[in-house]
């Protein structure tokens, strides 16, 4: 992992000193709300529907053990006992005080931590594929790149005060699990055939009430342009991007409007300008901060485990548990283990203090002490030992973190809605708790096979609703809650936008139709082997649109 140097501790410290005096200027009426809201959202801080909720950065999703402590008692201290995992791989806490919260900051600032950049018109924190530096069909490491990217983008004074909110997502393997077709920016990391590395450049993809995919700017960026290339996009959009109307202020309508010849001129151009200046990259600084995200100290070990082995012939659930939540890594004998945030009636992404700190010793006993947080909402032990698979499915069963759904129809991804969000216009946390206990028993998810479900509250589509094999979005309807069904979205290598399929349903018919377009895939269904998109895309929309009107009837 990333290690703070002096300058990192001195500027996040100084930070909060500075918010701390801000929040000290609110609170006595110095400062107005409006007056607040820059300065409280340049910090993470947000005023939800109840309260402040603070959103803490969790860089390209890496944490250590020592840090989901520290959240851990944040949670514990500061909030509700809980705390709830996003999309952008980043934390919530939904009930600090606003006078406590720079005391949040100091406590994270002590394990190299912050808020800093998770709300505004600024570059977001970076994500990245959650199994990084582990997969096997990585190609590079995608970390060092998205770390060079964070020192770059924090505070940098000319992209503080954008058009709008920017992305960044960084992917290193053929697999494409940061959905960078769905960002601002969206970086692949290949090799070419003599081994240098370089990034395929995606740029204007968005979700939200105007949906894009991204286009594709370069096939091949090499290593040392990485900065002046993403800061040329960056001063093309800041220059063009619209400042009148922030529903049209995102690159993904600069795109549009303007095309991908024309923003690629300009950008081109920029790049030609300023890229042999300060912003090459040198090779000596990617491999200084690449030894940061070094593979911890694994034991060489056979390919095969006896002890699992056995262990799935013994006992059925942890069978099930290995077949769904284990992904194979880079070195034999070892895996990356998911831990589901998903319970079957559970809210989605959330995790008490109690199963942080649980986490955290797992991390420690068998993981080299690091956790990945994935934009799927779930908790990763990226390099645990195959030998050590019972031993930890043992240690979960018993705390109630067992779930074996990752990838299958309880794993939804799903926004907080109306339940804590003030933009939002229905609840996805009950749409999300219907569908998990209708698909309650194992060995039914199991043969439907791979399933994303995606919901949003509202058409800002924190749910990633549009990429969702079945997407479902919350709509106001005349002031009452009325949902919206997608089917055949993908957020991966394949990425594409979900069709409409056609009248809504009110809430207490979510569950039916889900379960209606489930039995028309299973029905259809070339083999047990066929996924649910590949049959979607086999036998198109007709014969779900056809199902779902008797759910409506």
């Amino acid at each position: 992992m990333y290690v703070y140097d002096s300058f990192d501790r001195q500027f996040v410290t100084a930070r909060v000193a500075q918010f701390r005096d801000q929040v000290a200027r609110r609170l006595c009426g110095e400062l107005t709300e409006e007056q607040f809201r820059p300065l409280r959202l340049m910090n993470g801080v947000y005023l939800q529907l109840h309260s402040y909720m603070l959103r803490v950065a969790i860089p390209y999703g890496t944490l250590s053990s020592r840090q989901l402590r520290t959240l851990a008692r944040i949670a514990r201290t500061h909030d509700k006992g809980y705390g709830h995992f996003t999309t952008r791989q980043n934390i919530q806490f939904n009930w600090p005080s606003l006078e406590k919260i720079p005391d949040i900051l100091a406590e994270l600032a002590e394990v190299e931590m912050h808020a800093i950049q998770t709300s505004g018109n600024c570059i977001r924190s970076i994500t990245a594929d959650h199994f990084a530096g582990a997969a096997a069909d990585e190609v590079v490491d995608p970390r060092p790149y998205a770390e060079i990217l964070r020192q770059w983008s924090s505070v940098h004074p000319e992209f503080s005060y954008l058009p709008r909110k920017f992305k960044i997502a960084v992917t290193g393997a053929h697999d494409d699990r940061a959905a960078i077709r769905v960002h601002d920016i969206g970086l692949e990391l290949v090799k070419r055939g003599d081994g240098a590395v370089g990034f395929v450049v995606f740029v204007g993809g968005g979700l939200g009430r105007s949906p894009f995919l991204a286009w594709k700017l370069r096939d091949f960026l090499p290593e040392q342009d990485l900065l002046a290339y993403v800061e040329a996009i960056l001063r093309v959009y800041n220059l063009y991007g619209r400042r009148d109307n922030k529903y049209k202020a995102r690159i993904k309508i600069l795109m549009h409007e303007a095309g991908c010849a024309t923003v690629r001129d300009e950008v081109e151009a920029e790049f030609e300008r300023i890229r042999d200046g300060a912003l090459e990259l040198p090779a000596a600084d990617v491999a200084r901060i690449a030894r940061h995200f070094a593979l911890p100290p694994l034991t060489d070990r056979p390919a095969v485990s006896d002890r699992e082995e056995a262990a799935k012939a013994a006992d059925p659930i942890f069978a099930r548990f290995v077949a769904t939540n284990v992904t194979p890594h880079k070195l034999p004998g070892h895996a990356s283990l998911t831990i589901s945030l998903k319970p079957i009636g559970g809210v989605p992404g959330d995790a008490t203090a109690d199963e942080m700190d649980l986490v955290a010793d797992l991390a420690d006993r068998f993981g080299h002490g690091e956790i990945r947080v994935s934009h799927r909402q779930n908790l990763i032990l990226p390099h645990v030992a195959r030998d050590d698979l019972p031993a930890i499915h043992a240690a979960l069963l018993a705390a109630g973190l067992a779930t074996a759904n990752a990838g299958l129809v309880g794993d939804t991804i799903t926004c907080p809605g109306l339940d804590f969000c003030a933009l939002a216009n229905a609840r996805s946390i009950p749409v999300a708790q219907d569908i998990s206990q209708r698909f309650a028993d194992p060995a039914r998810a199991a043969a439907i096979g791979p399933l994303d479900i995606k919901i949003s509250g509202c058409i800002n589509a924190c749910g990633h609703h549009h990429v969702g094999a079945i997407g479902i979005l919350g709509v106001d309807r005349k002031g009452e809650e009325f949902y919206q069904i997608t089917l055949g979205g993908s957020a991966d290598d394949d990425a594409r936008l979900g069709d409409s399929a056609g009248p809504g349903f009110w809430p207490n018919q979510v569950a039916d139709a889900v379960e209606t377009v489930v039995d028309t895939y299973l029905a259809r269904r070339a083999s047990p082997a066929e996924t649910f998109l590949a049959t979607y895309r086999r036998i198109g929309l007709a014969p779900f649109k056809e199902a779902l009107a008797d759910v409506v009837r």
